[in-house]
């Protein structure tokens, strides 16, 4: 009989124990859509998974490449995945056709779209392309972007021939079918050429009459930012240490990438990854700052092209929030 109340209160502090651990908040779980196949850009998310920074903040986050990664804007839009990587053009196309998403960080601070050329070939500047073939994929805005480019050092589009290559770029441009390509990034596929012996000759849009825009945005859709800003406060808390850490040791963020992505180029993405840290970060501002006047002049750049449908208020298709937030 005298070991009843010492047993008695064992029981009730284990099951007292039992249901505290239970009664652990489940981790949330969210979805990112990416742009793209897995790539040096993408480190920082990798990282604050691998490390468990998405775990301290209560998330469980899943990581994929769509089938179609141009549905990325109408799944989060929709809510089917909390969050997905974009186009600062994209996202203002979609606020023009009524697609309720919101940028909330912006990855890379400047283009990484350009123009590229065989040294070989001796173009080395816009009007260079005169009387050349171009070769691009067929994205819309890379016509009027290569426009201003041509007309800012003296030449139209009338001077050159377009030829729609798909994403066969380097391909096309090594092989001699264009002179030039664009739409390709001068921190990636500039790389796959050299390494292939055809070093190139790179001209930046931002350089040459083409106003300065992110190239790659965060986004989630805005009933997500309003009605769950603590989940988003979360990701974007989490993420915002990966990239930090990817910028202080960007090789190191590879290690992770590769572990997560062995199929990844390491030939590309080392070297990659050294010229695009850099542009995770911009002056004394936060991982992930936007302004007002880049949204706003693109945005007005891009109508005055007759690229969207109708204008847009540039100011809501992004927000500092989550950013200034995980200060």
């Amino acid at each position: 009989m005298r070991y009843k109340l010492p047993v008695l209160v064992s029981l009730l502090f284990l099951a007292f124990f039992a249901a505290a651990c239970g009664g652990e908040k489940e981790a949330t779980k969210v979805r990112v859509a990416l742009d793209w196949f897995p790539w040096s850009n993408h480190s920082g998310l990798y990282i604050a998974k691998e490390k468990g920074y998405f775990a301290a903040e209560g998330l469980e986050v899943t990581i994929y490449t769509p089938d179609d990664p141009s549905t990325v804007l109408a799944t989060v839009g929709a809510g089917q995945d909390e969050f997905g990587l974009s186009y600062q053009n994209e996202v203002l196309y979609a606020a023009a056709q009524g697609v309720p998403v919101v940028s909330i960080a912006a990855l890379v601070q400047h283009p990484l779209n350009s123009v590229m050329a065989l040294k070989s070939s001796g173009i080395a500047r816009p009007r260079d392309l005169k009387g050349k073939k171009i070769g691009a994929p067929g994205v819309p805005t890379d016509e009027p972007m290569l426009d201003a480019m041509l007309k800012a050092d003296g030449i139209t589009l009338k001077d050159v021939e377009i030829v729609n290559v798909g994403y066969d770029l380097v391909p096309a441009l090594i092989s001699k079918q264009v002179d030039a390509i664009v739409g390709a990034y001068w921190v990636h596929e500039s790389i796959s050429a050299e390494n292939q012996g055809f070093p190139v000759n790179i001209m930046r849009m931002e350089e040459w009459g083409v106003p300065d825009f992110y190239e790659i945005v965060l986004v989630t859709s805005k009933e997500r930012a309003d009605k769950q800003a603590d989940v988003v406060q979360r990701f974007v808390r989490a993420a915002v240490k990966g990239y930090k850490d990817a910028v202080a040791d960007p090789q190191k963020a590879i290690d992770i990438l590769k572990q997560a992505s062995p199929e990844i180029d390491e030939k590309i993405e080392r070297p990659g990854v050294t010229l695009l840290s850099p542009l995770w970060i911009e002056g004394s501002n936060p991982f992930g700052w936007q302004t007002e006047q880049k949204w706003v002049s693109f945005a007005q750049w891009m109508t005055d092209k007759g690229l969207m449908a109708k204008p847009v208020d540039a100011k809501t298709s992004f927000t500092n929030r989550f950013v200034e937030g995980a200060r």
